[in-house]
């Protein structure tokens, strides 16, 4: 049996740890393109100047215009040759990250996040849009990030609901990779049509994959919630530092090795409703965890665990709290509909999907929210 394990080639986590970033552009020669926002950079100015000077280096600003689309990541590459850099250098949020690793196109690149709201930073994918922001395709790359540097610090003066829709994120990992492990999926069966031409083609999901979801769902119970708290109040503790591991690393291993599957779906599916494009990714895929595990008959001891955490740390746990306040037949068969198009990972669960099910388990899974939420008394 054919199996395979993805991830970048260092990952260095712990405070202050942008003051080294110099050390690892000095890998790959002198000069590095940094692609951001102008807000992430200006937070990190001092730090940047800092370790250009310790190491010798210098950063190009590639002046960011906010969206992963071709156009911009064409003009990136100019610059960069332009400029003859050495490296790129993403960070801030997914779409820096994202057209940084475009542009790098699976070569020397550094992978920066300041938030951790996602577990894109480690994966060797990106997501690319329109100039006005509309979705356009997925791209692949060779190979993962060489490197992913993790500012705990600054992580930390991030915006709590960051954080916490990375948990939501990573909340998924470990079920989603128990699915595959059940259907003996091939680790990228369900991804979007183009991932089934790269390194792991045919490729089953990693008892080492398996293991790190598992991880990654034990350390969000342990210590999500003080985890939040930390955040709140800017502190980077062991609980902070732990569920920053688990939104970024963990996450990021299990699922590109160990496979999405409904939860990620219905995720997709929930986008074609207009009252969901104000919450984050991680948001969503909360919700639809919750979702796969009705579909899956889950034990009720295991969805009041997920009920539990998802509450104690304010994720969603119905549409109401992704917007969604009344929903249609139309609107529900057609999110339905989206979730299990023929490359969508809602195929890799371990028994036959049905647009009937899928709708059933939306509704039940709103209702059993709802009513868990009226029973806690809890108001998000």
């Amino acid at each position: 049996m054919r199996k395979a394990f993805i991830s970048p080639s260092k990952y260095v986590q712990g405070e202050n740890e942008l003051l080294n970033l110099g050390y690892f552009v000095k890998s790959f020669g002198k000069k590095a393109l940094l692609i951001g926002n102008q807000f992430d950079i200006e937070r990190v100015t001092q730090q940047l100047n800092q370790t250009a000077a310790k190491y010798d280096c210098s950063f190009v600003t590639a002046g960011f215009h906010g969206e992963c689309s071709r156009i911009e990541v064409e003009r990136l590459k100019n610059l960069a040759k332009k400029e003859q850099c050495d490296c790129i250098i993403g960070l801030g949020g997914g779409k820096a990250i994202d057209t940084a690793k475009c542009v790098a196109a699976g070569n020397a690149i550094i992978i920066v996040p300041t938030i951790a709201a996602t577990d894109a930073p480690t994966s060797h994918s990106a997501v690319l849009y329109t100039e006005d922001g509309a979705f356009d395709d997925y791209a692949y790359f060779k190979q993962s990030p060489n490197v992913v540097l993790i500012d705990t610090k600054i992580i930390a003066e991030a915006p709590v609901r960051f954080l916490v829709a990375g948990m939501g994120d990573a909340l998924s990992t470990y079920f989603e990779a128990r699915a595959n492990q059940q259907s003996y999926s091939n680790v990228n069966a369900g991804l979007p049509c183009g991932a089934r031409e790269n390194l792991c083609a045919g490729a089953k999901p990693t008892l080492a994959a398996y293991s790190l979801a598992t991880l990654c769902y034990q350390t969000l119970l342990k210590d999500g919630q003080k985890a939040k708290v930390s955040c709140i109040n800017k502190a980077v503790t062991p609980a902070l530092e732990n569920v920053i591991e688990a939104n970024i690393l963990l996450s990021g291993l299990g699922f590109e090795s160990g496979g999405l599957a409904g939860a990620h779906a219905i995720h997709d599916g929930l986008t074609i409703l207009d009252e969901t494009h104000n919450y984050y990714h991680g948001e969503k895929v909360a919700f639809g965890t919750l979702v796969q595990l009705i579909l899956e008959n889950a034990p009720d001891d295991e969805l009041k665990e997920v009920l539990d955490f998802c509450l104690s740390v304010n994720l969603p746990v119905c549409l109401e709290d992704i917007g969604v306040k009344t929903i249609t037949d139309k609107q529900i068969t057609q999110v339905a509909e989206k979730t299990m198009i023929p490359e969508e990972s809602i195929h890799a669960m371990p028994f036959p999907i049905t647009l009937e099910s899928i709708k059933a388990a939306i509704l039940l899974a709103d209702s059993l929210g709802k009513n868990y939420k009226e029973t806690r008394n809890f108001t998000r």
